[in-house]
């Protein structure tokens, strides 16, 4: 049983051998693309919203941002008027 334990253990390794080659042949490196190239790529595949849903969003984002300087505005009032009472 020793010998044949060794002969399979010889085939295991030789396959071993031989599927690293194979895997090694198999592993053709193609050109790397340049940076450019990949982003112009990826930048295709983006999906871009339409002039009108970005005026969109730009007006409501305008309003937002009134909106919560009106807030902080109200609120500094409010603090001064307490400050002024109390001092």
């Amino acid at each position: 049983m020793a010998k044949e334990e060794k002969k399979t253990l010889k085939k295991d390794a030789k396959n071993k051998k031989q599927t690293k080659k194979n895997v090694a042949k198999k592993e053709v490196k193609q050109p790397q693309e340049g940076y450019f190239k990949q982003v112009r790529k990826e930048m295709k595949l983006v999906k871009w919203p339409s002039g009108k849903d970005v005026l969109k969003y730009t007006i409501a984002t305008i309003i937002f941002c009134l909106i919560l300087c009106l807030i902080f505005m109200g609120l500094n009032l409010i603090m001064s008027l307490i400050r002024g009472w109390a001092g």
